[in-house]
């Protein structure tokens, strides 16, 4: 029986990874990916009540809701590929200001049928306190990143972090990338891509920082 290629044995050769936007089959992929990487997220076991029934299908309701929304709404969806197999995403809002306000009610219905109204106010209240402290007018907001659990640690991170540098090095119109960051341990994956920290937030219980990455860091 061949070895699969998802062992902890294998690692992917970078120079073989392709950076390019998501196509419409790979959606499921990335919704289970990003499933993967916020399911023990203090911010989101928070917003989906991780200590009620049920918290897996509505965290993976939502994830899949936001994908689904960024996809029709023809927001950047990043994905690094290894041939055609997709191993990290990241999800971006664009500087399009009119999403994040026709987003809510094209999106909360969903929501709140799926995710329930406690997480769909929470996640609502979320992306407007880190607007508010953004400082800046046009920027893209990254909103998802993860990388398949079979193939963390091995630099995929950063490979993705370049790719959406390249995103905003091509935008002459946007100022940078914000972000809220809730796991202590990723700080330093933001911060050696030149994020800044703006300003702490709270969201129900759980804190965490709005950092902004000038387009000219």
């Amino acid at each position: 029986m061949p070895v699969s290629r998802t062992e902890s044995s294998y690692h992917p050769d970078l120079k073989q990874i392709t950076p390019a936007y998501l196509k419409a089959e790979d959606l499921k992929v990335a919704a289970s990916i990003l499933y993967n990487a916020y399911f023990d997220d203090p911010l989101f076991v928070n917003i989906f009540q991780a200590d009620r029934e049920g918290y897996e299908a509505r965290l993976r309701s939502a994830i899949r809701e936001e994908i689904n929304t960024f996809w029709e709404s023809d927001q950047p969806l990043i994905g690094l590929y290894e041939d055609d197999r997709l191993l990290a995403v990241s999800c971006l809002i664009g500087p399009d200001a009119s999403f994040g306000a026709g987003r809510f009610w094209h999106w909360r219905l969903k929501m709140l049928l799926t995710a329930g109204y406690f997480g769909t106010k929470q996640m609502i209240i979320k992306e407007e306190k880190v607007r508010d402290k953004i400082p800046a007018k046009n920027y893209y907001m990254l909103s998802l990143i993860g990388v398949h659990p079979d193939h963390q640690d091995m630099g995929l991170g950063h490979v993705l972090m370049s790719a959406m540098l390249g995103l905003l090095d091509e935008d002459n119109q946007s100022e940078g990338i914000g972000v809220l960051v809730t796991l202590p341990k990723c700080l330093s994956f933001f911060q050696s891509a030149k994020f800044e920290h703006v300003e702490d937030i709270a969201v129900g219980n759980i804190t965490g920082k709005v950092m902004f990455r000038p387009r000219h860091a």
